[in-house]
């Protein structure tokens, strides 16, 4: 009778001890999630990210392969914009329209005073800081940069800003307020030039690299 008292008096060890959740072998199991070699999940993406961070190669000459990169890309798209320029005052100007795609797309040599595409003609002198302020802008990421993506970017916006910021400093009427040459006609848009062009192009490519989380240091961050 005392065995059996004391069988039935024995407190339920399981039930005390077995409100969390078990595995398939019994053991309870990990409020933190596990890879299948059991590697916790959070540990296993810190140590990704910090051997992404690892693989950048930022040594000097890899900075210096870029910055070089960066100026030639600039210096490509600023002859590009500075020769087409001078053909065209020398050739189009004052003549009549050259079609190239009948009425869709013409050459038409204007002299504009705003920003690209025509824009805010009344603010030269305020275009040409802050085409100034461009240039210092880039020069000062120059010196962080690792990401060939960003170094085209950066250059194609370098020899845009410095094609328009010439036309400003030594066109007429003056300077830090000349006109810009544009010549570029589509139908029912702005007429432009091949600066204007450069920097849309790197501006569109900057935000893409922005969106996708790529700085100009090489590394990628995850919002």
């Amino acid at each position: 009778m005392a065995e059996a008292e004391r069988i039935i008096g024995t407190p339920d060890i399981t039930g005390a001890e077995g409100s969390g959740e078990t595995g398939p072998d019994g053991a309870a199991a990990s409020p933190d999630a596990v890879t299948p070699d059991g590697q916790d999940t959070a540990a296993t993406a810190a140590d990704a990210e910090a051997d992404a961070e690892a693989a950048v190669d930022r040594s000097p000459a890899t900075r210096r392969r870029r910055i070089i990169l960066l100026f030639c890309v600039a210096v490509v798209a600023y002859l590009f914009d500075l020769g087409s320029k001078m053909l065209v005052v020398a050739k189009l100007e004052h003549q009549e329209p050259i079609e190239l795609l009948g009425d869709w797309l013409k050459l038409d040599a204007i002299r504009n005073a705003g920003a690209a595409f025509g824009i805010g003609e009344a603010f030269t002198i305020i275009f040409t800081i802050i085409a100034t302020t461009v240039i210092v802008v880039i020069a000062r990421l120059a010196r962080k940069l690792y990401s060939l993506p960003w170094a085209v970017a950066l250059g194609l916006l370098l020899g845009g800003a410095l094609g328009n910021l010439t036309d400003r400093i030594f066109r007429a009427p003056g300077v830090f307020e000349g006109a810009v040459v544009d010549f570029i006609a589509p139908a029912h848009f702005a007429v432009f030039n091949l600066a204007d062009s450069a920097i849309v192009c790197g501006g569109i490519l900057i935000v893409l690299l922005s969106f996708k989380g790529l700085d100009p240091d090489g590394t990628v961050h995850k919002d």
